[in-house]
């Protein structure tokens, strides 16, 4: 089973801690605030929420603080550590019983709006997973959080270090990679494979890297007409997680 530190998201900035603070829904496991902070109004009321949900509050220095926001520039003093069960490493996944049919696996979405909207289609449409690498991709921030309405906090994301090593680690236990390339002959809908699949979908402008596209297992494309050249990453997330498996 994953650890508490693998399942954590660290949310930063006042507006978007105080509104999670103010869910009952989400488990909040820690806030923090910077030792510089000057009274205000929305700081009270970020501790007394966090004295009566029995949340720990640790103090720190600005410094200390931005290594843990991960963002000094816009955390405003604050930040909070926000419990999400649905997340698990890829070793954790892994080794999981049964088997997961679909996941997505983000590769370069550098917009953080896409981020979230991407995360919203992906658990709307049920899909069993997404993978995250750590570096490459927009930061799991207030921004995506927003996009995301939420959904973020109980979306099944299997962090990861490195795509291409998880990819491969995903290949080796029978896993199809498949690639959406406008140039590819096989349209999303014409795909019956039965093979477990994870669908690579790239960076917004550049597409899925050369690296990546490399260990393409399948390449199938998304009918387009009216000369429409592409779809948004969030729309094309969503065809993916409805398709009939």
């Amino acid at each position: 089973m994953p650890g508490p530190f693998d399942q954590l998201i660290t949310v930063y900035g006042r507006k978007a801690v105080l509104e999670a603070l103010r869910d009952p829904s989400l488990d909040c496991y820690r806030l923090h605030l910077a030792d510089s902070n000057k009274p205000a109004p929305v700081l009270t009321e970020m501790e007394t929420l966090a004295a009566e949900r029995g949340i720990e509050v640790q103090r720190h220095g600005k410094r200390e603080l931005s290594r843990i926001s991960r963002k000094g520039s816009q955390d405003q003093g604050v930040a909070l550590d926000v419990m999400c069960p649905s997340f698990t490493t890829l070793d954790d996944f892994l080794a999981q019983p049964g088997r997961a049919r679909r996941l997505l696996a983000a590769d370069g979405i550098t917009n953080p709006q896409n981020v979230g909207m991407l995360v919203r289609s992906a658990v709307a449409g049920g899909i069993d997973g997404i993978l995250w690498p750590r570096a490459g991709n927009a930061a799991l921030g207030p921004l995506a959080i927003k996009a995301s309405v939420g959904t973020l906090f109980r979306a099944p994301l299997i962090r990861c270090r490195d795509l291409g090593d998880a990819l491969r680690a995903c290949q080796a236990v029978g896993y199809r990679v498949c690639v959406l390339d406008a140039a590819a002959e096989l349209s999303i809908f014409e795909d019956k494979s039965d093979a477990d699949s994870i669908y690579v979908l790239g960076n917004e402008t550049s597409g899925v890297s050369e690296a990546i596209a490399a260990l393409a297992d399948s390449r199938v494309h998304i009918p387009m007409q009216s000369g429409v050249e592409s779809l948004n990453v969030a729309v094309t997330a969503a065809l993916i997680a409805y398709l009939e498996r």
